[in-house]
């Protein structure tokens, strides 16, 4: 591995922790291509530090709970290595994060400490803030190496604690460019079609999804293959007019999503009173943000039937469009009994996030 340089460390946070090029840089490399599944991080740290307090704070920030779930999910699987233990085929994986302390003498500590010259150590030394080096296609193409590393433990987990929101957006967004690019390369243009036409939006969603149920102002298509290594997804989309900012408070983001489903998807076929609410007991999080210049108000949340025969997990999202007066409800749930629901959350949300609800055609046209 080359030597980390004086020079890479004067990279400021806003240039390292910004978004990159999933496929790599390189498209001509001799490198090999790099290997691992979606959400999969190497965490490379001697096994002591990881079991202490940095170790700590690099849980909080990778493997905390998503919200809204019936039982403890983490965000990210991630597997601890010992740096000593980095083997050619291990450098070739996705997502590796080396982590160490210039004052930790230990053995394997030492072996990553080893890959920064004097000159960077000095510039660490002098400026705290410098703390993390993200670098691409390193051993393999497609690949994001980060280092997170400080003089001494107590200033690495200050570091992390100002900087974690941001460490953890950077491997979100990059897992879902990497997931975009699989789930989207071949679209249901069907479904595109109707979206169109009765809620006056444009979706993305995968081929191997299947329309469900369509008329206006609602529309809802299912990945109905579901294996035992595959969950049952369904995304709907909803359309009403926006009236007030009421609309948006949670009890009432609630009470919408509850309408729908409860007037659209069915919860057994064969049980004609049975439907979707949700899970009161799993208390929603909610968390408002700004996409594509459109107030939105994400949730994460619990599911099940009526009748207690089926359960699951959600994700949706509130859009407001003030120019066209309207108000859009997208969601995806999970149906994937005793089973992580991670992957299919984060394949919801690479879809539902590739929703434009500013099209510029007209409903019903």
């Amino acid at each position: 591995m080359k030597a980390i340089t004086s020079l890479l460390l004067t990279l400021l946070m806003g240039i390292i922790l910004s978004s990159c090029d999933v496929e790599g840089t390189n498209s001509n490399s001799t490198k090999p291509k790099a290997r691992g599944i979606i959400g999969e991080i190497y965490m490379v740290i001697d096994s002591a530090k990881w079991a202490g307090p940095v170790g700590d704070e690099l849980r909080k920030i990778y493997q905390s709970d998503l919200p809204g779930m019936i039982r403890s999910e983490a965000k990210f699987k991630v597997i601890q290595i010992d740096p000593q233990e980095m083997n050619r085929m291990l450098r070739t994986s996705t997502n590796i994060i080396y982590v160490t302390t210039f004052d930790d003498k230990r053995s394997s500590s030492q072996v990553i400490n080893a890959q920064f010259s004097k000159e960077s150590k000095e510039k660490a030394l002098n400026d705290p803030s410098i703390f993390s080096l993200r670098m691409e296609d390193e051993f393999a193409v497609g690949q994001e190496i980060l280092y997170l590393f400080g003089n001494t433990e107590g200033e690495l987990i200050g570091n992390l604690q100002k900087n974690g929101p941001r460490l953890q957006n950077l491997f979100e967004v990059r897992e879902r460019k990497r997931l975009e690019k699989i789930l989207l390369s071949r679209k249901n243009t069907e479904a595109e079609a109707e979206a169109k036409t009765n809620i006056g939006i444009e979706i993305n969603v995968p081929a191997s999804y299947k329309i469900a149920k369509s008329q206006k102002d609602f529309l809802w298509v299912r990945q109905i293959t579901p294996t035992g290594s595959r969950a049952d997804i369904s995304i709907f989309f909803h359309v009403e007019d926006y009236v007030s900012e009421e609309q948006t408070f949670p009890e009432n983001i609630l009470k919408l999503r509850d309408s729908v489903a409860r007037q659209h998807i069915f919860g057994d076929p064969e049980i004609p009173e049975s439907y979707v609410i949700t899970e009161k007991q799993i208390i929603p999080a909610f968390r408002n943000m700004v996409i594509n210049d459109n107030f939105t108000t994400e949730i994460r949340a619990s599911w099940r039937t009526n009748n207690l025969s089926m359960g699951g997990s959600y994700l949706g999202y509130i859009m407001i469009d003030k120019e066209k007066g309207k108000l859009y409800y997208i969601e995806g749930f999970v149906y994937y009994p005793n089973e992580v629901h991670r992957d299919a959350l984060r394949e919801i949300e690479t879809i539902l996030l590739n929703t434009n609800v500013s099209w510029k055609g007209e409903q019903g046209a």
